[in-house]
């Protein structure tokens, strides 16, 4: 195990006395170094949160081994938890269509070594952005789609996901609503990014309708794909302030820069293991 390699629990269950002395402990009866510990409680719902990451060198389970010793402890307090290891990477698919600022965005931190990810391929529905994925050296795979051939170039897609072990799809400004067959393929683990008009100035040309009405705050939400159009999980959002002086032109160039920093945000805490989820709302841990 590399001395770096560290080892994350995500808990969420009915809060109640001892849960942090019950996790604590058991890290600690196993040598356990821990690094990091946050926790939130919902007093309305009752719930415990927890994110705990500690140190695998020296931890006296061998990484396959900790599940297995630790469930015991998760079915007494009736918790639901995830393991993650940072040295396993995520494996990070980009949908893209026509736009491609948040492509280039992601590309470059990734290879800038600012996104600890792989990223094994970029999926489109068009040929727009084959030179920019090239450009970066990752394989670009396009599926045209039509409401004749959607079912079928999804199941190819789902095909290709599956064939290069995607764990993360990121909707890099893909244009494309999902069929809830792919969504039901990663729950939780599609990432999307829309300025945050919605549901005030919804369908075609968001920035033309916000400038007509003269708003003065615009601003991107990342959030989780569910079934529900639009209405999931959100990650993170961001809003910047304009003015009258501001063309469409502005709002469109100043909305992209929000959308590119949120997006990334919100990878980075998805990558990093920081994002529990829990009915259609999320802990984002700092």
């Amino acid at each position: 195990m590399s001395s770096s390699d560290t080892a994350t629990l995500l808990i969420h269950c009915p809060d109640q006395p001892g849960l942090v002395h019950a996790v604590t402990g058991f890290i600690f009866a196993h040598q356990g170094n821990i690094l990091d510990l946050e926790q939130h409680i919902d007093p309305p719902e009752n719930l415990f949160f927890m994110r705990v990451e500690w140190a695998v060198e020296n931890f006296t389970l061998a990484k396959d081994d900790i599940a297995a010793a630790f469930a015991p402890l998760g079915e007494k307090y009736r918790m639901g938890w995830t393991l993650h290891f940072s040295s396993e990477r995520k494996r990070v698919a980009l949908f893209v269509s026509k736009e491609s600022h948040c492509l280039y965005d992601l590309l470059s931190r990734h290879e800038a070594g600012e996104l600890p990810v792989e990223i094994p391929v970029v999926v489109s529905n068009h040929e727009h952005l084959r030179p920019a994925a090239e450009r970066f050296g990752i394989p670009f795979h396009c599926f045209p789609m039509s409401p004749a051939t959607k079912a079928v170039q999804e199941r190819a897609q789902i095909d290709l996901l599956r064939e290069h072990a995607v764990d993360t799809v990121v909707l890099a400004r893909y244009m494309q609503i999902l069929s809830e067959d792919l969504i039901r393929e990663f729950p939780n683990q599609i990432l999307n990014i829309h300025h945050s008009f919605l549901p005030a100035f919804v369908g075609a040309k968001p920035y033309h309708q916000a400038y007509e009405r003269g708003v003065k705050i615009i601003g991107a939400t990342s959030h989780y794909v569910t079934a529900a159009l639009d209405e999931g999980p959100i990650i993170h959002q961001d809003v910047m302030r304009v003015t009258h002086e501001d063309s469409v032109a502005d709002l469109v160039r100043l909305g992209k820069d929000l959308e590119k920093t949120v997006l990334s945000k919100a990878l980075w805490w998805h990558v990093r293991d920081k994002v529990l989820v829990y009915h259609n709302k999320t802990v984002v841990f700092s």
